[in-house]
């Protein structure tokens, strides 16, 4: 528990001095946001806002856990490393971004080509590793996919990560949820330590003990986000951040074998996927739309509510999912 209560707070320290030092930096370079031109009006004034802010607490996510992670590592690296990889196509898609003045970066096809790859190669480590189970949400049952394993996962970490990248639509609103999404999971990761301890599983426990201390250094690293991206925003993550921090979220739940508890604690995730995918099929089939623009805080958004107002909604529903989770475990 000691570990996890430094983790968030070294996370915390260390983001908070890294926004002190790169945001001078992102904006001496002119590393500004472009923001839709389809997007809300209210959102232009954003325009030139620093970008790629994701930096600031993917480097002490990855120095925290590795500094206080202990005996075995593989799935502390393997976190790391998915964080990492789709970070790096969320920091190609700013650059771009950035680099060519428009508000879209990398093609939809390379970037999933790209989440594709990863998981693939992230699925079938944790394959080989630990097998093909996965927990049932409220039940004692252990479900063997198969075969099946490796494309399950491969469409609930694209999926994820994407939604997460989603989310990331409204000041504070993609890093709030993931600071309660995170510390709720770091919860979980402790627990499946405990119970693997039990057992006598003791390699199994201490990698478990580690992603706890990975999820709770990104729930410090959130947090220290907060103070530059609360409303007025000084700092933007970009696709570099929330691609990173959807490649963080998922890899722990997969590696803790819990993917079905994604939906659940990351509900308000998959409400924001789910509201541009329905949106889009209305559109299509009837030439109408369900919402006033997606993904789903831009509804609200432009239904007059104030964009503090929708974050703390979020944010608020995703304790109470949360909560539903600690009882799914």
């Amino acid at each position: 528990m000691d570990r996890i209560i430094y983790s968030v707070i070294i996370s915390f320290i260390f983001t908070l001095a890294l926004g002190v030092a790169i945001i001078p930096m992102l904006r001496k370079l002119k590393l500004g946001q472009n923001i839709r031109d389809d997007g809300p009006k209210s959102h232009f004034s954003k325009a030139g806002t620093p970008t790629m802010g994701g930096i600031m607490f993917i480097i002490p996510i990855i120095l925290v856990s590795l500094a206080l992670s202990t005996r075995s590592y593989d799935y502390v690296i393997a976190a790391v490393l998915s964080t990492l990889a789709f970070g790096a196509i969320g920091f190609i898609d700013d650059f771009i971004n950035v680099y060519k003045k428009r508000s879209l970066g990398l093609r939809a096809y390379q970037k999933l080509l790209g989440q594709i790859i990863i998981s693939v190669l992230f699925a079938f480590f944790v394959y080989r590793n630990s097998g093909s189970t996965v927990y049932v949400p409220f039940t004692d049952i252990q479900w063997d996919l198969g075969y099946f394993y490796i494309p399950i996962i491969v469409f609930i970490m694209v999926g994820t990560v994407n939604s997460v990248n989603l989310t990331d639509g409204l000041d504070g609103l993609a890093s709030g949820v993931t600071l309660i999404v995170a510390s709720t999971m770091s919860i979980i990761a402790a627990f499946a330590t405990y119970a693997m301890q039990e057992e006598g599983l003791i390699y199994i426990a201490e990698n478990y003990k580690n992603l706890s201390i990975f999820a709770a250094a990104m729930a410090g690293g959130c947090l220290g986000f907060l103070r530059f991206n609360t409303n007025p925003a000084k700092v933007f993550m970009g696709d570099t951040g929330s691609m990173a921090l959807g490649g963080g979220l998922v890899a722990i739940m997969v590696l803790l074998k819990m993917p079905l508890l994604l939906p659940i604690i990351g509900g308000v995730y998959m409400a924001e996927s789910l509201s541009v995918i329905i949106q889009v099929i209305s559109f299509k089939s009837r030439g109408k739309r369900i919402f006033r623009m997606s993904p789903l805080h831009h509804h609200y958004e432009l239904g007059g509510m104030p964009e503090t107002r929708v974050v703390a909604m979020f944010m608020i529903a995703t304790v109470l999912l949360c909560l539903i989770g600690l009882l799914a475990v």
